[in-house]
C-alpha cells in the first residue's frame, strides 16, 4: 500500500512537523489524527551522519550484516502508514531510502522470499493471479481464497489487490476483500482499484467504483479525483473528463500539476487546442505552478491555433522562470516562425538551442534546411548537413529530399542522384515528394526518360499520385513530346480539381511544338471556360498563339480581360500590347516617347497582322520596332522563327518591309530565308532574295552559299557551278563549308569531271579546308571510280595535318575495299583504334563486309564478336552483313545461329536475312530448306524477290535438276513477281550446260520478246540454234545481234555438263 502512495503522481506535499529528538524507549506509537503533522523520515538513512541515533527495540535480535537495515525497513513501513492516513493538503512525500547496493539486493532477495510483505501475503498474491486466463465459469475467488480467510489483514489485502495485474484478478479479489471483517471502507483501497480499472480502459467499471466509493461515506481526495480524470483522459473521454472536472471545481480542490499535464496531452492529442489554452488559464488562475511539460504542451497548442505571437511570449517566460525548454519546443517554434515568414526569429532560435548545448533534432534540421532553401542560401544548407554528420543526427527522408532539391539547384546533378540512391539503400524512400524531387531534378537536366522512370518506381511501390505528382509527371511527358500520355495525365490531374496555369502552359506549349494549332486553338478555350486563373507567363504563351494564328476577334477578348486585371498593369510587355491596340493611328509618335515599348510584344502583334493581312498596322508596328533602335534584332528573331516554322509568304513579306524601309536584315537571316526557299523548291523566290542583297557591298559569304545550296536542293548543279565560279573569281574564297556544297551537289547529279576539277584547284591552291570538306572531296571520287586520287586526297589531308574523323576511316576503308586492297583497308581500321577513335557499327562492318567479299569469314568473325565485345549491339543491317559473309561460303549452320540471335534480341527478320538463309542452304545443297525458308518468309507478311528465287533457280540448275528449276520458275509467277535478268540467264544456263535443247530455244522464244537484249541470252539463244541445225534462224539472231552492236560470245558450249552428268550416273 505505501508503494503505492510513494509510486502516485497526484500525491501532494505534506505538512512538515517539529521532529522529536527524544530516542524511543519502547516500540514507537505514530499518532494518528486528521489534522497532524509529521517529521521528516527519521529512518532515511543519515548518509555517515552519526549523530543521529538509530532506533532501539525492545526484542534484541541478532546483528546484520547490513548495518540493521531490517529494522530501518520495518520501522519506515510503520511511518509510511501513518503519512498515508494522516495525508493533508500539506502532506510532504518522504524521500526513497538510501541503501548500498549490498543493501539493495539483500532487499530485493527479501522481496522474492517474502520477507518484505510476508510470505503468507506473497502466496495470496501467487494465488489470485493464479486465476488469470481462466474462464468466468471457472473462476471462483472464494475457493481460491479460502486458505487466507481471517489471515490477512486490512494493509496485507491491499498488498495483495494493488500487486494484480489484470484487471479481472482486481474485480474478484476486491469483492472477497469486502466480505472479510478486517475490510473497512477506505479512499485508498478504492483508488487502486480505479487505478487499474483506468489502466486497461475499463471505464464503465471505474465509474461504478466510483460510485460505490461515494455510497459508502468516503470522501474522495485529489488522488482518486485525479486517478478518474486521468482515465478520461487517457482513453480520449474528454467530454466525461471536463464534466468531471467541473464537478472538482465545485469541491474546491487543488489538483496537482501532474493531473493537469495529463488532461492537457489529451486534449492536444485530440486537437481540442482551444480547450487546452482555456484550462491552462484555469490551471494558473488557480495558484498551481505549470512546470516543463505543462509549458511544452500549451506551447504547443497556441502554435495550433494560430496564436504564434503568444507561444513566443511564454516560452520567452518559460525561459525566464528557469525551465529549459525541451528540443520539441524549440523545433515547433522555429517551424512556425518559417511558414509565417518570421526567418529572423527562427535562425535567433536556432542560435539560443545550440548556446545551450542542445542537440537538434532531425525535423529541427529539416525546417532550417526548408529555410534555406526558400531563401536560396543553398550554402548555409550544405553547411548545416556537414553539421549534422559531425553531430551524428540521422538524416531522415524530408532531409535527404532537401537535400536532392538543393543540389539541384546548384547544378550538382550526380550529387543529387548519389543522395537518392542512398535515401533508397537506407530504406527511407517512401514518400511521394522525394521521387518527385529526384524526377524534377532530372527534368532540370532535360532527362525526361529518368524523370519518368522515377515516377514510374513511385508507382510501382503502391505511392498514390496527388496532385503536385501529376504535376510533374506532366512535365515530363511534355518534355518527352508524348502527346497521349500528357493529355491523359492532364484528365486525371483535372479531376482533382481546376488545372493550374503552369499545367496549362506546359500542355499549351506541347501543342504549339507538336504544330497541333487546331488543338491549341480548342484548348485555349476550354481552359478559358473554365475559368483558369491565368499567370503572367500562360498569358504570354496564349497571346503568342492567337497572333501567330491572326486570331484577332478572341485576341482583342483577351486584352479585355487583361486592362481589368490589375495584376499586370504595371508589366512593360502587357501595357506595350494595350496601347498598341487601343490607340489611334495619330498617336504613334507620342507612343514612342511616352513609354519605350516591349520589342517582344510588338514583334508578336507584327505577327499578329500580318496573319490576318493588316499591312498598315503591321507597317506601323514594324516603324516603330526599327525606330527604337533595339527593335531590329526582334525582327530578325521573328523572321527566324518563321524560316524554322517554315513559313516563307511571312518570313519574306517582313524582308521586303524592311528592305522598303531602309533598313536591312542580317546576313545569316537572308541566308536562312534563301536556304529555306531551296528546302521548300522555290527556287524563284530564292533567286529574287539573292538579287536584291548580291550586289550590296556588306553581302557575307553566307548569303552565297545558302544560293548554292539552294541550287543543289533543286538539282541545278550547273548553276550551283556558275555560282562558285563568279564568287571565286571576285572573292577567291568560298570556304570549306561553300566548296563542300558545290562538290556534292555535282557528285549526286554525276558531274564527277567538274567535282575532280574543283578538288584539284582546291589541293593546288592549297587551300584551307576541315575535315568535313576532305571527307566530301574523298567520298565523291569513291563514287566516281577514281579509287587512286581518292588514296591521294587522303594523303595530301594527312600532310597538312587535318584530323581525320571515323566517316574519314570508313569511306577509306571502302576506298581501299573497292580496289581490293584489303591489307590498307586493315591498316587503316587499325589507325582509326590506334588514333583512340571511337568506332562505331558502321566502322566495324564495312571492314567486315570487304573481310567477307575477300572470303576470310573467320577474321570477319573475329572482327564481329570483337564490335559486340566494344559494347556495340549489331543491328539488324549488321546480322544480315555477317550472315551473308557466311552464307557465301555455304555454312548454314552458322547463319541459322545469328538469325536466332538477332531474332533474341529483339529484331525481326527482313528479306536479306531470309536471303543469307536461302543462299546458304542453297550453297550446301539444302534445297528443301531453301524452300522452306521461302515459304516461312511469305507466312511472315515478308514477300520473296526474284533474287531468293534465283538462288534456288541456280542451285537446281547447276546440279542439272531442270524440272526442279522449271518448278520453282514457275512458282514465280504463282507469287505475283515477274522474272527479272538473272532468272532468264540462270534458267536458259540450266538447258545449255546440260543439252536441254528444244527446251532451252521454247524458253528463249518465250522470254525474248520481254527480256531486254543481252548479251548472254542472245549468243545461248543462237548457240542453241545451231545445236538444234536451225542455221537460218541462228544467223538472224546473230545479224541481230551485230545490228545492236552486242558481242556474241563464242565459247558457249551446248551440253557441256551433260556428259559429266552421265558419267556420275553410271559410277
Amino acid at each position: 500500500m505505501e508503494s503505492l502512495i510513494l509510486k502516485s503522481p497526484f500525491l501532494p506535499p505534506p505538512l512538515k512537523r517539529k521532529p522529536n529528538t527524544k530516542s524511543p524507549k519502547t516500540k514507537p506509537k505514530i499518532p494518528i489524527t486528521a489534522k497532524s503533522s509529521i517529521h521528516s523520515d527519521p529512518w532515511s538513512s543519515t548518509g555517515g551522519n552519526i549523530s543521529k541515533p538509530k532506533p532501539k527495540s525492545m526484542n534484541r535480535k541478532n546483528p546484520l550484516s547490513d548495518d540493521n537495515a531490517r529494522g530501518i525497513i520495518k520501522a519506515r513501513a510503520r511511518y509510511l502508514s501513518a503519512l498515508r492516513k494522516n495525508q493533508g493538503p500539506h502532506a510532504q512525500t518522504p524521500k526513497w531510502i538510501k541503501r548500498t547496493p549490498e543493501q539493495m539486493v539483500q532487499y530485493l532477495e527479501d522481496d522474492r522470499n517474502g520477507h518484505l510483505y510476508g510470505r503468507h501475503v506473497v502466496a495470496a498474491i501467487k494465488a489470485v493471479r493464479g486465476m488469470a486466463g481462466k474462464r468466468e465459469e471457472e473462476r471462483d475467488v472464494r475457493m481460491v481464497m479460502r486458505g487466507f480467510v481471517g489471515k490477512l489483514s486490512f494493509r496485507e489485502m491491499c498488498v495483495v489487490l494493488k500487486e494484480q495485474r489484470g484487471w479481472r484478478e482486481v474485480r474478484d479479489f476486491f469483492a472477497w476483500m469486502k466480505l472479510q471483517l478486517s475490510y473497512r471502507p477506505s479512499v485508498i483501497v478504492y483508488t487502486i482499484v480505479l487505478r487499474i480499472y483506468g489502466q486497461v480502459g475499463k471505464i464503465k467499471l471505474a465509474e461504478q467504483t466510483f460510485l460505490e466509493l461515494l455510497e459508502t461515506g468516503c470522501e474522495p481526495d485529489e488522488i482518486a479525483f485525479g486517478t478518474m480524470l486521468c482515465t478520461y483522459a487517457r482513453w480520449g473521454r474528454h467530454r466525461a473528463m471536463l464534466s468531471f472536472y467541473s464537478a472538482i471545481e465545485e469541491r474546491r480542490i487543488i489538483l496537482s500539476v501532474s493531473v493537469y499535464n495529463f488532461m492537457l496531452s489529451s486534449l492536444q492529442k485530440k486537437s481540442l487546442h482551444g480547450r487546452v489554452i482555456e484550462l491552462w488559464k484555469q490551471m494558473v488562475d488557480k495558484g498551481v505552478m505549470p512546470n516543463s511539460f505543462t509549458y511544452t504542451v500549451v506551447i504547443g497548442s497556441l502554435v495550433k491555433q494560430g496564436l504564434c505571437e503568444e507561444a513566443l511570449k511564454m516560452f520567452n517566460e518559460m525561459r525566464n522562470i528557469g525551465h529549459l525548454p525541451e528540443e520539441a519546443t524549440y523545433s515547433l517554434l522555429i517551424s512556425t516562425s518559417i511558414k509565417s515568414d518570421d526567418h529572423d526569429v527562427a535562425l535567433r532560435l536556432y542560435e539560443d538551442l545550440r548556446f545551450r548545448g542542445i542537440v537538434p533534432s532531425n525535423f529541427t534540421c529539416a525546417s532550417l534546411l526548408t529555410l534555406y532553401y526558400k531563401t536560396e542560401d543553398y550554402a548555409k544548407a550544405l553547411s548545416l548537413f556537414t553539421e549534422m554528420q559531425s553531430k551524428r543526427i540521422a538524416a531522415d527522408e524530408v532531409i535527404y529530399g532537401l537535400l536532392i532539391r538543393v543540389y539541384g539547384k546548384l547544378g550538382l546533378y550526380e550529387d543529387a542522384q548519389k543522395t537518392f540512391e542512398e535515401t533508397e539503400r537506407l530504406g527511407l524512400l517512401s514518400d511521394e515528394k522525394t521521387y518527385l524531387s529526384m524526377a524534377q531534378v532530372h527534368l532540370s537536366f532535360q532527362n525526361s526518360e529518368k524523370a519518368l522512370n522515377v515516377i514510374d518506381l513511385m508507382k510501382s511501390r503502391n505511392i498514390w499520385l496527388s496532385r503536385f505528382a501529376y504535376i510533374v509527371l506532366l512535365q515530363c511527358y511534355v518534355m518527352k513530346g508524348e502527346l497521349g500520355s500528357a493529355e491523359e495525365t492532364f484528365q486525371a490531374l483535372s479531376k482533382t480539381g481546376h488545372p493550374d496555369a503552369g499545367s496549362c502552359n506546359d500542355m499549351l506549349n506541347l501543342y504549339v511544338k507538336l504544330n497541333l494549332i487546331e488543338k491549341a486553338k480548342d484548348f485555349i478555350v476550354q481552359i478559358r471556360n473554365n475559368k483558369v486563373d491565368f499567370d503572367e507567363q500562360l498569358y504570354k504563351t496564349v497571346i503568342e498563339v492567337l497572333c501567330k494564328e491572326g486570331m484577332l476577334k478572341d485576341f482583342d477578348q483577351l486584352i479585355e480581360e487583361m486592362r481589368t486585371n490589375n495584376c499586370f498593369k504595371d508589366i512593360r510587355y502587357f501595357h506595350t500590347i494595350i496601347k498598341v491596340m487601343r490607340r489611334d493611328n495619330k498617336q504613334c509618335e507620342n507612343f514612342m516617347v511616352s513609354i519605350e515599348p516591349d520589342t517582344v510584344a510588338l514583334g508578336l502583334l507584327l505577327a499578329l497582322f500580318l496573319a490576318v493581312d493588316n499591312f498598315v498596322k503591321a507597317e506601323e508596328v514594324l516603324r516603330l520596332l526599327v525606330g527604337t533602335g533595339k527593335g531590329l534584332p526582334t525582327v530578325n528573331q521573328l523572321v527566324g522563327k518563321f524560316i524554322r516554322e517554315g513559313d516563307i509568304c511571312q518570313a519574306r513579306r517582313v524582308n521586303d518591309q524592311v528592305t522598303n524601309l531602309g533598313c536591312r536584315l542580317d546576313s545569316e537571316i537572308i541566308a536562312s530565308l534563301i536556304a529555306l526557299c531551296g528546302r521548300k523548291g522555290e527556287l524563284k523566290q530564292a533567286q529574287e532574295i539573292f538579287a536584291a542583297v548580291a550586289d550590296a557591298p556588306l553581302s557575307e559569304k553566307s548569303v552565297f552559299i545558302a544560293m548554292i545550296d539552294a541550287y543543289a536542293k533543286c538539282g541545278k548543279s550547273e548553276e550551283a557551278y556558275s555560282l562558285y565560279k563568279d564568287f571565286s573569281e571576285t572573292v577567291h574564297d568560298l570556304g570549306a563549308v561553300g566548296i563542300g556544297m558545290v562538290v556534292n551537289a555535282l557528285t549526286n547529279s554525276g558531274k564527277h569531271h567538274e567535282a575532280e576539277n574543283i578538288i584539284h584547284k582546291c589541293i593546288q591552291e592549297n587551300m584551307k579546308l576541315d575535315t568535313v570538306a576532305y571527307n566530301i572531296f574523298i567520298k565523291a571520287m569513291l563514287e566516281a571510280g577514281r579509287l587512286h586520287f581518292a588514296t591521294r586526297i587522303y594523303q595530301h589531308m594527312h600532310l597538312l595535318g587535318v584530323p581525320p574523323s571515323i566517316q574519314t576511316f570508313n569511306t577509306m576503308i571502302s576506298v581501299y575495299g573497292r580496289a581490293q586492297k584489303l591489307d590498307k583497308a586493315v591498316e587503316m581500321f587499325n589507325t582509326a583504334c590506334d588514333l583512340g577513335l571511337s568506332l562505331d557499327e558502321k566502322a566495324y562492318m564495312n571492314m567486315v563486309s570487304y573481310y567477307g567479299k575477300a572470303g576470310k569469314r573467320h577474321e570477319a568473325s573475329l572482327l564481329f564478336t570483337r564490335m559486340q565485345e566494344e559494347g556495340i549491339e549489331p543491328g539488324v543491317v549488321s546480322y544480315n552483313i555477317m550472315m551473308n559473309v557466311y552464307a557465301m561460303g555455304g555454312l548454314y549452320n552458322e547463319v541459322e545461329e545469328l538469325f536466332k540471335a538477332m531474332q533474341k534480341d529483339g529484331y525481326s527478320a527482313d528479306s536479306f536475312s531470309y536471303l543469307s538463309l536461302v543462299q546458304a542452304y542453297t550453297q550446301s545443297l539444302k534445297y528443301s530448306e531453301a524452300e522452306e525458308t521461302i515459304i516461312a518468309m511469305k507466312k511472315k507478311g515478308i514477300p520473296p524477290s526474284c533474287v531468293h528465287f534465283n538462288h534456288l533457280l541456280s542451285a537446281f540448275a547447276n546440279v542439272g535438276l531442270i524440272g526442279e528449276a522449271e518448278r520453282v520458275y514457275k512458282e514465280l509467277f504463282i507469287c505475283g513477281l515477274i522474272p527479272d535478268l538473272a532468272c532468264f540467264r540462270t534458267m536458259l544456263k540450266g538447258y545449255m550446260d546440260y543439252g536441254y535443247v528444244e527446251e532451252g530455244i521454247k524458253f528463249f522464244q518465250q522470254i525474248r520478246e520481254s527480256a531486254e537484249p543481252d548479251r548472254f541470252i542472245m549468243s545461248g539463244g543462237v548457240h542453241l540454234y545451231n545445236a538444234a541445225g536451225k542455221k537460218q534462224e541462228a544467223e538472224v539472231l546473230l545479224e541481230s545481234m551485230n545490228h545492236l552492236k552486242i558481242p556474241f560470245l563464242d565459247k558457249l558450249e551446248v551440253g557441256s555438263k551433260a556428259q559429266g552428268l552421265i558419267c556420275n550416273r553410271n559410277n
